[in-house]
């Protein structure tokens, strides 16, 4: 008896010292980052979650190397707008975060239950790189976690926040999450010291102008209330099915975009929020290729991807880094189910020799099979002009989309009406005003043989609506594709006449 008091009075002094040494390390970590205007590992999570519903797993793993260090990455889980996540925190004041085969051990661990219980991951990186004495076991360390990332890519949603050091072989496993958010002032996202390559490379700007990050945020506080808001707009998993929003907006609410796409360098955001509920309109990679919009959005009171061209930027040219964008956020739409809407106002494609000496051809490849591929509720809409490939691009009926309609001030043509007037029409250009004479039969193209009739016949056009009623068309079909599945549906018989 005597025996089991002592061993319960030693366990006792046991939890108590490790509850002062975690509390000790905490306070020395908050101490350090907030000198270094930062916050800490602990703070950084309080202010990601809803309070007080962290539980963290693996508090007390140390390092093999030093057992007398806990591990530099606070793991664990909680509630994010009363939703179950997952998440993890590199702990800089912890030996500044140090990676090795321990901290590894920890993420696989919280993946594991991430994917066992189809929760979203978020990963808040800051490490000044791996541990070097531990050799090959912090490399393959690395390569564990980039395991994780990508068996749970297109399973459950991953979202990375990068206020700190996100260096090496880190960088490529923040690049293989679903969603990157940067922090200006603060980020330093590089494959190899800046010093050695380009002293404005890894910068928060640098990243979000490159397409490496979805936002840059002002500050680190801003940098969560945006996860915050990305992450209620996505499922839980993939298994789950399009987020609902309960919305007092009404579906059939009559909008009036004709004033604003007077100036046909109109904003495309601008157009966006006009139909959503309420205005909300999520950007994601704004700063990269802005000619191409990439956008989370509640309509109808559902969460739809929005992809539209930007006219206000080059004309709304699908360009290389506008077809990259587009594809990779179809392709993470239809992981998730998201439905697709296109609006389509586009000159066509990026005529530059620029273009042309990137792999261009490869990417619109690459954004027409996103889009062939995808099995989610596809709608798109052409809201102006459609020229060229920019018509079978974003969305055409022909590349797979369930509903196609087009606005009556739409413009469908192979080639735009200038070219078209110069490749066709040219001999027709005579009289003291050429000028004058080439924009009068540019206009008599518009009117022959770009509007949206000729395609309407054809059937690669549903219907062809006034303006008024794009929000309203646009809820009335994802309302009846919302049961859409890819899978036949089975009969246990067929019925008897009578």
């Amino acid at each position: 008896m005597q025996n089991e008091r002592s061993k319960r009075s030693i366990r006792t002094k046991t939890a108590e010292l490790l509850r002062n040494m975690l509390h000790t390390i905490d306070a020395n970590s908050a101490a350090e980052a907030a000198a270094a205007g930062a916050l800490s590992a602990r703070e950084r999570i309080a202010a990601l979650l809803d309070p007080d519903t962290f539980t963290e797993i693996g508090a007390y793993r140390c390092r093999r190397s030093a057992e007398d260090e806990l591990e530099g990455v606070i793991c664990g889980y909680g509630s994010l707008g009363g939703r179950l996540v997952f998440c993890f925190a590199q702990e800089f004041g912890r030996k500044k975060g140090a990676f090795d085969d321990v901290q590894a051990d920890k993420i696989e661990e919280l993946y594991a239950m991430a994917c066992r219980n189809g929760a979203p991951v978020i990963g808040i990186f800051d490490s000044a790189g791996a541990v070097v004495y531990d050799g090959v076991s912090a490399l393959a360390g690395y390569g564990r976690v980039m395991g994780c990332v990508s068996r749970a890519s297109g399973i459950i949603p991953q979202i990375a926040v990068l206020p700190g050091i996100c260096a090496g072989s880190a960088a490529a496993i923040a690049a293989m999450f679903d969603f990157a958010v940067t922090v200006k002032g603060r980020t330093q996202l590089y494959v190899n010291p800046p010093f050695l390559v380009d002293e404005e490379a890894g910068t928060a700007e640098f990243a979000a102008e490159n397409g490496l990050a979805a936002f840059a945020a002002e500050h680190e506080y801003a940098a969560f209330d945006f996860v915050r808001t990305l992450a209620g707009l996505l499922p839980q998993n993939n298994a789950e099915g399009t987020v609902l929003i309960n919305t007092k907006d009404d579906l059939n609410r009559r909008v009036d975009p004709d004033t604003l796409m007077a100036d046909p360098h109109y904003d495309m955001a601008a157009l966006a929020a006009m139909i959503t509920d309420g205005g909300a309109l999520t950007e994601l990679y704004g700063a990269y290729a802005p000619e191409m919009l990439t956008a989370l959005a509640p309509m109808g009171g559902r969460v739809v991807g929005l992809v539209a061209n930007r006219p206000a930027v080059r004309d709304g040219v699908i360009s290389v880094g506008a077809a990259r964008k587009a594809a990779r956020f179809i392709r993470f739409c239809d992981c998730f189910r998201i439905p697709l809407v296109m609006l389509v106002d586009s000159v066509g494609l990026d005529l530059s020799a620029e273009a042309e000496r990137s792999p261009y051809a490869g990417e619109l490849g690459r954004m027409a099979s996103a889009y062939i591929s995808a099995s989610c509720a596809k709608v798109t809409v052409v809201v102006g002009a459609a020229y060229g490939a920019a018509y079978t691009l974003m969305g055409s009926k022909s590349l797979g989309a369930d509903v196609a309609f087009a606005l009556e001030r739409a413009a469908i043509s192979v080639l735009p009406p200038d070219a078209s007037v110069a490749f066709l029409w040219n001999d027709r250009i005579a009289g003291d005003t050429p000028a004058e004479a080439r924009a009068e039969l540019e206009n008599e193209w518009r009117a022959m043989c770009a509007t949206p009739a000729d395609a309407a016949l054809r059937g690669e056009i549903d219907d062809i609506i006034p303006s008024s009623q794009l929000r309203q068309r646009i809820c009335a079909a994802l309302e009846m594709l919302s049961a859409k599945t890819d899978l036949p549906l089975t009969r246990r018989h067929a019925n008897l006449p009578l």
